[in-house]
């Protein structure tokens, strides 16, 4: 019995030897696996340390090109806002200038209303359709309808320029 006894507590320790072995074993691939699983984290975190530092970098030339751009941009928009004001002062101007002549076309059309009607008579040479030599109407609409037409053609100049 004793020797029975020996052997099963030989096989138990060469079981439990056996099993440290496995263990052991285990154990090792396990720790292979964390130190590539660390390898990899650290160039992981190299590459996004890299990343960081070519973001910062551009974020850097963008802030740049922001202030350039507005260094630029800003003496531009403020003449063109200028220029805007300038040529709405303008064109109100010629809006003026195109209302009184249509009211001095409307006088004279009234006047020459009046001198064919017989109302009233003065002497030839001292209207201007007399000193012109032409029909005074027919001037009178003339120069409304330039004036018309370079009042339209400042106003889309502008409103071309305003886009």
């Amino acid at each position: 019995m004793n020797q029975l006894f020996g052997l099963t507590i030989e096989s138990l320790v060469a079981v439990l030897l056996l099993l440290t072995i496995l263990y052991c074993a285990r154990l090792n691939a396990r720790l292979k696996l964390l130190k590539a699983d660390e390898s990899a984290m650290k160039a992981t975190i190299v590459e996004l340390v890299n990343a960081t530092e070519r973001a910062e970098r551009a974020i850097a030339g963008l802030k740049l090109t922001v202030q350039e751009a507005e260094e630029t941009l800003a003496p531009q928009l403020r003449d063109a806002d200028a220029f805007n004001l300038a040529m709405t002062e303008n064109l109100r101007a010629g809006d003026d200038v195109l209302g009184r002549l249509r009211q001095i076309a409307h006088a004279g059309r009234l006047l020459n209303g009046e001198r064919d009607d017989g109302a009233v008579r003065a002497a030839p040479a001292a209207t201007p359709s007399a000193r012109a030599g032409g029909d005074a109407p027919s001037d009178t609409a003339a120069i409304v309808a330039a004036a018309q037409a370079f009042a339209e053609r400042n106003r889309s100049r502008v409103d071309g320029l305003a886009a």
